[in-house]
């Protein structure tokens, strides 16, 4: 085959490529089979799969990591830990409720998305993060809590939404670590958690998308006040929590 005939070929498959980005079937920071996996599921060769992965790379959709392979870049990008708006979430207190306000929104509508589109990989990903969640000490899962909410947002199938919140992934991860750290040790604010994230997960995997929004809603609302009355009550522990997040962060 000319190069050509082999072109339209290969800008046919970067455009597959990028559907699949845009669907979430390859979600932000994903990494891409390799070209033998895609030219077998592709139905074309590898020299067409390496042009088209050129070409999505040109364009800053991929991006290749020396001796692990390609991945799908952060189209919205991360802001780095010397950004302004990492200064400011650090710097000043009432970030933390403005990112929770954010998360209310945002996470109620992936919900709602996710509850109408989850695959059965989805389903099974979702019950795989809410069962380790579950299952884990309630002091230590920060990580866990988080990864039970992104593969809800990456169920959502919305890139937009997939990105904006990937992009905000440090500063989400800080938000949930005061949250277990401010309020697992606190019997009733822990059992009110944990009955949101039953009703999240059991509202998604059913399809009842109203349900799940509203529990997800519920969920970031109820996190934020019980900070906001222990902020009030013992000003210290919110920001000994961030401060905690941001040492652990550094030191992995």
């Amino acid at each position: 085959m000319n190069n050509n005939k082999q072109q339209p070929i290969a800008q046919a498959i970067a455009h597959r490529l990028e559907q699949l980005i845009l669907d979430g079937s390859l979600a932000p920071e994903q990494k891409i089979p390799s070209e033998r996996q895609l030219a077998a599921r592709l139905g074309v060769s590898r020299s067409i799969i390496r042009e088209a992965l050129h070409e999505l790379h040109g364009r800053g959709i991929i991006e290749t990591r020396h001796g692990k392979g390609s991945f799908v870049a952060a189209i919205v990008p991360e802001p780095e830990d010397e950004s302004p708006l990492m200064q400011l979430y650090f710097g000043h207190a009432r970030t933390l409720f403005d990112l929770l306000e954010v998360r209310e929104q945002l996470e109620g509508q992936a919900a709602f998305l996710a509850a109408q589109r989850a695959t059965d990989k989805d389903q099974y990903r979702i019950t795989r993060a809410f069962e380790a969640m579950e299952a884990a000490d309630p002091l230590t899962n920060a990580d866990l809590d988080h990864a039970f909410h992104r593969a809800i947002v990456e169920a959502s199938h919305n890139p937009v939404l997939i990105h904006v919140l990937n992009s905000l992934k440090s500063l989400m991860l800080h938000s949930v670590q005061a949250s277990v750290l401010n309020l697992s040790h606190r019997t009733a604010f822990k059992q009110q958690i944990d009955k949101h994230h039953r009703q999240i997960y059991n509202a998604v995997i059913s399809g009842q998308a109203n349900w799940a929004q509203k529990a997800a809603m519920a969920h970031v609302r109820h996190v934020s006040e019980a900070l906001r009355q222990i902020e009030q009550e013992e000003k210290s522990l919110i920001r000994a929590a961030i401060d905690a997040g941001r040492e652990a962060e550094t030191t992995n």
